[in-house]
């Protein structure tokens, strides 16, 4: 039978890494041997591990190394990579690696090199010249670019569970809307002043029921208090903000009392129309017929947005991008140095920013329906975390923990 010796080293034990990699080889129907194994006695101490894989066939073997490269097996010969030219603009070879969000390695003229700009479901391409290796979705791939092909020559990072108690690993089980909100909320807030600490930025992406809900002022006082530093959301976020600050409304309702105003439901097309002759959100800001809100906070603390159109817009705003492609790329440029991203009442702008987002981002995914929590917080165990909450009860309980009324 076909067989590979690869090897693993680290947390693996207590990160059930070794676990999920011979449920990997079941799975697809292989069989190891554990040739060796020393185990770290003291939770401070890594462990390493040889295994030797069969399969009953080559093409079987290479997708059991495959999988399980993802999770930091490495064959015990290192080869480098396997290069192949792409034929064609934004079109990758047949066999091209398909990554993930972790951090990975590439083995080139005898080195193992960084990848830079790793995120999920994109292949990597090695500058011969530079020896530099980078993460290109595949619209962004160049004729002529070289491709890395198969997992040979590729080495991922796994995450490991941290060796001190914290709120991602605390949190990092099933979402229930039964967990304790305001331990994770307090801890959240512990957790964001640490983050600013280190310099590193907090990403929120946020829907429109933020606005329609009545908690616009309390993510307004996040912005304020310095706890935003990159915004991402779309058109009716900043529509319904905007509409909200001007007459008082979200969708026609006074958020004030909760009835409906008399031709209210217009008011969000006024709201665009009054951006639009003005030139834009800034403008609107700076002639000062927008003073407040979420998007006028965003312009006066010089937080950068970046608003994501669909097809479904009405308008829009002028500062919607409405090429996707030209917007994922915008929200790419804002991802270096984020250190935690709070995902709020969105379902397609929080998976689209957690598919961009690099594994090692803690991330909170808010929402009242559970399967859009689930969903994020599928990304990773330890760096992930799910509420199962209307965002007005949870952005008004991380104010009041952050101190910011």
């Amino acid at each position: 039978m076909p067989s590979e010796t690869v090897q693993i080293s680290g947390h693996i034990i207590d990160s059930l890494i070794l676990p999920k990699i011979l449920d990997e080889v079941m799975d697809l129907d292989g069989t190891f041997e554990i040739l060796d194994i020393r185990i770290g006695k003291r939770k401070t101490d890594t462990s390493q591990a040889r295994l030797r894989i069969h399969a009953g066939s080559q093409h079987r073997l290479a997708q059991i190394l495959q999988r399980i490269a993802r999770l930091g097996a490495a064959p015990e010969q290192d080869r480098d990579v396997r290069l192949v030219h792409a034929q064609k603009d934004g079109v990758f070879p047949p066999s091209f690696y398909s990554t993930t969000n972790l951090p990975t390695q590439v083995r080139f003229r005898g080195r193992w090199r960084p990848v830079t700009g790793i995120e999920m479901d994109c292949g990597l391409v090695v500058d011969v010249k530079t020896a530099h290796a980078r993460c290109t979705p595949i619209t962004s791939v160049k004729k002529a670019d070289w491709v890395v092909c198969g997992s040979e020559g590729v080495k991922v990072l796994p995450l490991e569970r941290a060796r001190q108690p914290e709120l991602f690993q605390f949190m990092g089980s099933a979402v229930s809307s039964e967990k304790p909100k305001l331990l994770i909320i307090q801890r959240l807030a512990k957790e964001m002043r640490a983050i600013r600490r280190r310099g590193k930025k907090i990403l929120v992406v946020a829907g429109p029921a933020v606005v329609h809900t009545g908690s616009g002022p309390y993510l307004e006082r996040l912005i304020q208090g310095g706890f935003v530093h990159v915004l991402f959301a779309g058109n009716g976020l900043a529509t319904h903000d905007i509409e909200s600050a001007l007459y008082g409304t979200s969708l026609g309702v006074y958020l004030d009392r909760g009835t409906p105003a008399k031709d209210g439901h217009d008011h969000h097309m006024r709201a665009i129309n009054t951006v639009r002759q003005l030139g834009g959100i800034r403008p609107a800001v700076r002639r000062r017929v927008l003073t407040k809100g979420i998007m006028h906070a965003c312009v006066v603390h010089n937080v950068p947005y970046v608003l994501a159109g669909s097809v479904r817009d009405d308008g829009p705003l002028p500062d919607v991008i409405t090429d996707t492609l030209k917007a994922q790329e915008a929200m790419r440029r804002h991802i270096d140095g984020v250190g935690l991203a709070l995902l709020l009442a969105s379902t397609l702008h929080a998976i689209a920013t957690g598919n961009l987002l690099p594994a090692t981002v803690k991330t909170v995914c808010v929402d009242i329906n559970p399967a859009v929590v689930t969903k994020l917080s599928d990304r990773g165990t330890f760096q992930g975390i799910g509420i199962v909450s209307d965002s007005e009860s949870f952005l008004r309980e991380l104010t009041a923990a952050l101190r910011l009324r």
